[in-house]
């Protein structure tokens, strides 16, 4: 049977379906959607040859914009970003005198604009039923990592020109990290839906 646009993503395939029950089902993944983000951003992996220490916020972005579709996986994103905004310390490179507004409008910010666009995508592709493949879930966090990085680059070169060297700032150190991620969720996403016993054929 061939996918629609309307396919269940993965946390719909579980727990209750209407009702206050549904309500409750929502805040309970926001919020820990909004956890896991802050949680993730924090978790700083060295991965030699690359001078810059990995962490595990796209891979958080990625897979909760597959697992909850674009609309929760939407709110989900704006609720971690507001929380920054506030003050919070949830970002990755954030701390206790570098955070808020201030923090989001520097070079981090085209990365945040990205995190929007790529939820939304992968929560599109999990839609169609490409969480379900490796394969298919490989390829749409090629496209959610392009969404995140267009927007980062295109923000570093703007407020420092490209005089400066924006790729070695802004991706190249990045690469292998982001490689492992993205073979780390193509083989999660689609595992959890054989889990639970909703994979179609």
């Amino acid at each position: 049977m061939a996918l629609t646009a309307n396919d269940r993503v993965l946390t719909e395939s579980f727990w209750a379906a209407e009702g206050n029950a549904l309500l409750i089902k929502r805040i309970v993944l926001v919020v820990a959607g909004i956890l896991a983000l802050a949680v993730a951003a924090k978790i700083k992996l060295p991965i030699p040859p690359s001078p810059v220490p990995v962490t595990m916020g796209t891979f958080a972005v990625l897979t909760i914009g597959a697992a909850y579709g674009p609309r929760l996986g939407l709110i989900t994103i704006f609720g971690y970003m507001l929380i920054g905004a506030l003050g919070f310390d949830v970002f990755a490179s954030s701390s206790a005198e570098k955070y808020g507004l201030t923090y989001m409008m520097g070079g981090t910010g085209g990365y945040l604009v990205g995190y929007v666009l790529a939820t939304l995508a992968m929560g599109y592709f999990a839609r169609i039923g490409w969480d379900r493949s490796i394969f298919k879930m490989g390829a749409s966090m090629l496209v959610g990592n392009a969404l995140i990085y267009i927007p980062g680059i295109l923000w570093l070169a703007y407020l420092y020109t490209w005089e400066k060297p924006i790729l070695e700032w802004g991706l190249t150190p990045f690469l292998i990290g982001d490689g492992m991620k993205l073979a780390l969720a193509a083989l999660i996403v689609p595992a959890l839906w054989k889990m639970i016993g909703s994979a179609r054929t």
